[in-house]
């Protein structure tokens, strides 16, 4: 049964990434950046990883999707302000659709050998809890304080360098 909902989850995932690929229409393709999103997500979850994807879901799902989809609403453009009959959808034009397909195809082939030649052993102790949440917060809490620390203060200063250069400043006063 965890076979047949990895396999499940995973062609979700895999499809909905390719209609993103294909589809012109960028409303379409964010409704399919959800779905493959929540795919990752499931696919977190069968290999135990919880934590991460309630972090894909929350970060991903509630944040940068919902952001996307608010910008192509609110960046319509209609006929010159007039009512129209058709539909208000953007279209997006894709001319270098063989060059990605290539690279894309190179990286896939890629990772098929990477997979295919790995020996996949479990080195060390094995967990036994069911939840990672725990390990990660010990870990982050005693052994990656130090660099768990430096990430905060940088966000730290990231978020007051884009709070100063929100600041609403009138050029000719400077």
């Amino acid at each position: 049964m965890e076979l047949i909902a990895f396999y499940g989850f995973a062609f979700l995932a895999i499809a909905s990434a390719l209609f993103i690929l294909l589809s012109k229409n960028l409303i379409y393709s964010a409704f399919s950046l959800f779905l493959t999103f929540l795919g990752v997500a499931a696919l977190y979850v069968l290999a135990g990883a919880d934590f991460l994807a309630v972090t894909q879901i929350m970060i991903y799902v509630g944040g940068v999707l919902v952001l996307l989809i608010f910008g192509i609403m609110l960046t319509q453009q209609t006929n010159k302000g007039a009512h129209s009959s058709t539909s208000n959808r953007i279209m997006a034009e894709s001319g270098r659709r063989f060059p990605g397909f290539a690279l894309a195809l190179l990286c896939f082939l890629f990772f098929t050998y990477v997979i295919l030649s790995a020996n996949f052993r479990i080195a060390g102790n094995v967990n036994l809890s069911k939840s990672t949440i725990k390990t990660i917060g010990v870990e982050l809490m005693t052994s990656h304080l130090l660099p768990f620390e430096i990430a905060g203060i940088l966000l730290l200063v990231a978020l007051v360098g884009a709070a100063y250069l929100a600041l609403n400043r009138n050029p000719t006063h400077e």
